[in-house]
């Protein structure tokens, strides 16, 4: 009967280890005030992109010739319809705000998902393989860090063709030697420890070995790398967006529409105000967010 039970047992212990993980992560994560305040502000612009179309007053590139360069609503001469006023060709600043924020969350996702499977494939496979195919991969990855990562970006945005889809490969391919070399230094230090050496006693093959024993051991400087470089990946296509590399006009981007208003900002400030604000509160959210992630997925960090 004992024998019968530790099965249906087991379930819930299992269960139960999960949810004192999810609580000790919690509880080291909500010790740093700032990253509660970037989680909850992250979560909003999540929340905005995902109702644009329901919360967005007017249409992003909908124009209105009678409202043309009018100020936020606190301001002499403002026109109610538009809170935030309106830019040179009469489209509503809020609602570009709104739709621009699908464009950066977007950016962002594809850009650290793109850049963090080729980065930690090449990076275990350079870790656990090593020999020449180790030096290959790493020699190739230290070319791409000896470029500023801007510049490159802008080459190859420019070979390839200007477009958002463009600039988000293009940043992927910079941000991918931070993920390699990570991977790497991981695996380094993991693949002689005991759990491995048995794993590869017992008859597990180098792919498993890889993805299965060595990869779940590495997770947490990897998930710190892509909170970090998400926000580094909105930065990058407003500023492709800002030197007309990345998305096109009428495309809402925010750094699209930096670019479009910069010869207004001594008679118009709302206009370059307004996307510079909310490009700087939203990586500002996923800076302290990676801070609070970083106190709470590193052993070394954690107080007792």
């Amino acid at each position: 009967m004992a024998q019968s039970a530790s099965p249906a047992s087991g379930a819930p212990r299992l269960e139960g280890d999960r949810a004192a993980l999810l609580r000790e992560f919690w509880f080291y994560f909500s010790e740093n005030r700032g990253a509660v305040i970037g989680l909850w502000i992250f979560l909003f612009v999540c929340a905005v992109a995902v109702l644009a179309d329901v919360i967005a007053p007017h249409g992003p590139i909908e124009q209105y010739r009678d409202a043309l360069l009018k100020p936020p609503f606190w301001m002499e001469g403002a026109d109610p319809r538009f809170l935030l006023g309106t830019d040179a060709v009469g489209r509503d600043i809020l609602s570009r705000l709104i739709h621009g924020s699908r464009y950066s969350l977007f950016v962002g996702c594809i850009v650290v998902s793109g850049a963090l499977v080729v980065g930690v494939i090449l990076g275990l496979i350079a870790g656990y393989v090593g020999g020449w195919l180790d030096s290959l991969i790493m020699r190739v990855m230290d070319i791409i860090l000896a470029f500023p990562s801007l510049l490159l970006a802008l080459v190859l945005v420019a070979i390839l063709d200007p477009s958002l889809t463009n600039a988000m490969i293009a940043i992927a391919i910079v941000q991918q030697p931070h993920y390699v070399r990570l991977t790497r230094a991981a695996v380094l230090s993991e693949r002689n420890r005991d759990y491995v050496i048995a794993a590869k006693v017992a008859g597990a093959r180098a792919p498993r070995l890889m993805f299965n024993t060595i990869l779940p051991n590495c997770l947490a400087p990897l998930i710190v790398q892509a909170a970090l470089s998400f926000s580094s990946a909105i930065l990058d296509a407003a500023a492709l967006g800002f030197l007309g590399m990345g998305a096109q006009p009428p495309t809402p981007e925010w750094g699209t529409m930096l670019a479009e208003a910069r010869e207004f900002i001594l008679r118009a400030w709302w206009v370059v105000t307004m996307p510079g604000l909310a490009i700087l509160i939203t990586v500002l959210a996923i800076n302290l967010m990676g801070d609070g992630l970083r106190d709470a997925l590193d052993p070394k960090l954690k107080r007792s």
